[in-house]
């Protein structure tokens, strides 16, 4: 597999992560990311032993796009603080069926997780168990009868963009989970878009972009 390496030193790596790669193993046993590209750098390194490579967040295993990983303990734990304080910036990419009647603006759902089925659903504040989600979002182009929308991700909840969106009346291309009622076949239009950083060392501001691959429906919008 061809490995899409955008930045790397010798604290950080950033990755292209591709589209329906688990981020780590499974019960499916297939090759995941940080495996790969801990055996990535274990090739062009010639480094005997067995590599760090620190996962501070995750991608869900159809959306593809940019990833920060940790090469020393000590950048996975500043990284994961940012995550906490909220200093990690996270901007997605995604193509929705139809076209919010806002097109630029705020959703705030409380999601709950069923860990039995996997699915997430949009309840009552003050469900037991529900946790809080907010994502900013703008309509950037309209073809065909679906919309590219940009979302600024302001909380990091599972499924958050494909729930928030579907609840919306909006379901994400090729999401049949939460929604869409086009064609099974079609790759699920999320993408991790841009990610910012605090470098965990040096403290200066890092963003750090990607692109969905020459697909439909993204190439509805290229």
């Amino acid at each position: 597999m061809d490995i899409e390496i955008l930045y790397e030193d010798n604290h950080l790596l950033i990755a292209v992560k591709p589209p329906n790669v688990p981020v780590q193993g499974d019960i499916s046993g297939a090759p995941d990311f940080l495996t790969l590209l801990k055996e990535d750098i274990k090739i062009r390194y010639n480094k005997p032993g067995n590599v760090f490579l620190g996962l501070v967040h995750r991608l869900d295993r159809p959306v593809g796009g940019t990833m920060v990983f940790a090469k020393t303990s000590k950048a996975a734990s500043r990284l994961s603080e940012q995550i906490r304080n909220h200093e990690m910036g996270k901007i997605y990419r995604c193509v929705v069926q139809g076209c919010p009647e806002v097109l630029k603006g705020r959703l705030t759902d409380n999601l709950l997780k069923d860990k039995n089925t996997n699915i997430v659903s949009v309840v009552e504040k003050g469900t037991s168990g529900a946790k809080q989600a907010i994502l900013d979002y703008e309509v950037l182009s309209q073809s065909q009868g679906l919309s590219l929308i940009e979302v600024n991700l302001l909380t990091g909840r599972s499924h958050q963009i494909r729930v928030q969106m579907s609840n919306n009346g909006t379901p994400l291309v090729g999401d049949t989970k939460y929604g869409y009622q086009g064609s099974r076949s079609h790759i699920l239009a999320l993408w991790s878009h841009q990610i910012e950083i605090n470098h965990p060392t040096t403290k200066e501001r890092m963003l750090f972009t990607s692109f969905p691959p020459n697909k439909y429906p993204w190439t509805l919008f290229m």
